[in-house]
């Protein structure tokens, strides 16, 4: 009996939990340990001169959180807000520390259970999204969601540009854009809320 209790540990091991969901009418996966909670689609003020991948902010009990349409960040038209419309609230890393970040999704779907046999390589074409996005496609019966990797998709680079979108704020100089991300991507965005 003890030699068939440790194969059941080792089996949840092996396999990772991620959210699905619906953009644009295809569907994509997160890993679950990147997920704070998902919000029902309420009020997101929009911010000037930010990127157009960005919706705007929502008030997530009194912090304020910015917003992110993923259709229009892959070449998309913007998603249309309906009735299954919501925000998945995800914590990403930003030069060592959680931001925390909104996903706007057409739709939630399920939670799966993905072993590393369940998740075949991107292949170099025909995705919307850029490859390096992507950990991989997971296989749902006879088709595949993608599976993406949520710190790069809102990568360093891409919170920088919406800090640096805000007229006024260029950088001065010996100040690097890292030194300056945190209070001013703060600043800016509640300045718009």
């Amino acid at each position: 009996m003890g030699a068939t209790n440790p194969g059941k540990t080792q089996l949840p091991a092996s396999k990772t939990q991620y959210l699905t969901f619906f953009t644009a009418g295809e569907e994509y996966a997160i890993s679950i340990v990147k997920v704070r909670e998902i919000i029902e689609y309420d009020t997101v003020t929009t911010v000037p001169n930010t990127p157009a991948w960005i919706s705007g902010v929502t008030n997530l009990r009194g912090k304020v959180t910015p917003v992110v349409d993923l259709a229009v960040k892959f070449g998309l038209p913007p998603s249309r807000i309906g009735k299954f419309s919501c925000v998945i609230i995800t914590d990403v890393m930003f030069q060592g520390e959680s931001l925390t970040m909104g996903v706007l999704a057409d739709s939630v779907s399920q939670v799966i259970d993905l072993s590393a046999d369940d998740i075949e390589k991107t292949p170099p074409f025909g995705t919307r999204v850029k490859t390096e996005y992507l950990l991989g496609m997971g296989a749902l019966g006879k088709k595949f969601c993608l599976i993406l990797d949520i710190d790069k998709v809102l990568s360093a680079e891409e919170i920088l540009a919406v800090t640096e979108s805000v007229p006024g704020e260029e950088n001065p100089d010996g100040v690097t854009p890292g030194a300056k991300t945190r209070s001013g991507k703060e600043s800016h965005f509640e300045a718009g809320a």
